[in-house]
């Protein structure tokens, strides 16, 4: 698929999910929700092991942001055709750091007023990779351009949800949205021209990430079945691995045998910039 094409088929996915996203009926924020399965406290924490298994996410965080910092070393010279691509993941593993703290707190004592610090970082990992996808496959420009749009619309998804809920009438539409597209745009990789190899990481991203959704969805089954954890703290888990997948294909990654002729002028264009 040509650029141009990646281009027309990123704005008719994005038309799709607003069309989708109007026409949905509301989407209310159960109470319920916040009743997970595993409610066990240790060493005066409670929910002891949703807490603690948000670890993983301020270990790969900050594991990322100082890769990414030494990445301009000349042992790392192959993970940026361009050195504005690294902005992109900068955000993604700011997010996931941020996640662990957001998380934690939320967990210690979950409620909708604290819901909101745990949805808020995740968002901006969400739209940092649709950034990132948009950079590298499409063009670097556009793609450093949309971050901090991107950003700020997932960030208003979160506090549209939170004013909603203000308001007596819950909203989740948006912020799901948010959710659904940042995947569906990771997934558009496999058919977006490469210039870098390990593209099939991707494909580990998005299936540690669905995992991550499934034990949310059957945290109670999962905890009456395994009595020693719940499918929430499993959640953690794999998306941890989600982020790890992507700190992993930064780290492995070259510049693609075949770059096209477009690729070249974006590098040639940020030398002479």
């Amino acid at each position: 698929m040509s650029r141009k094409a990646s281009l027309s088929t990123l704005i008719i996915l994005t038309a799709m999910v607003i069309s989708a996203c109007c026409v949905m009926p509301r989407i209310p924020q159960p109470q319920s929700y916040h009743l997970f399965a595993d409610r066990r406290g240790f060493f005066g924490i409670p929910n002891f092991d949703d807490v603690v298994s948000n670890l993983p996410f301020a270990l790969i965080g900050i594991w990322g942001l100082v890769f990414l910092l030494q990445a301009g070393s000349h042992s790392r010279a192959g993970t940026f055709i361009d050195e504005r691509e690294r902005w992109p993941y900068l955000f993604v593993f700011v997010g996931l750091l941020l996640t662990a703290f957001g998380s934690s707190y939320y967990h210690l004592a979950p409620d909708n007023a604290r819901l909101l610090w745990d949805r808020l970082p995740m968002t901006i990992t969400f739209m940092a990779m649709v950034s990132a996808v948009i950079a590298e496959r499409i063009n670097v420009r556009l793609g450093i351009w949309l971050l901090p749009i991107l950003l700020s619309i997932g960030l208003t998804s979160v506090l549209q949800w939170e004013w909603s809920e203000a308001r007596g009438s819950g909203d989740l539409r948006f912020y799901a949205a948010v959710q659904a597209y940042s995947a569906l745009v990771v997934l558009l990789v496999f058919l977006f021209p490469r210039r870098y190899t390990r593209t099939t990481d991707f494909g580990l991203v998005i299936g540690f990430y669905a995992l991550a959704k499934a034990l949310e969805t059957f945290d109670k089954p999962v905890f009456a079945t395994l009595h020693l954890v719940s499918g929430h703290t499993l959640k953690h888990l794999a998306a941890a691995a989600a982020g790890y997948c992507i700190l992993r294909m930064l780290q492995k990654r070259k510049p693609a045998t075949e770059v096209s002729p477009l690729s070249l002028l974006d590098r040639v264009s940020a030398t002479s910039e």
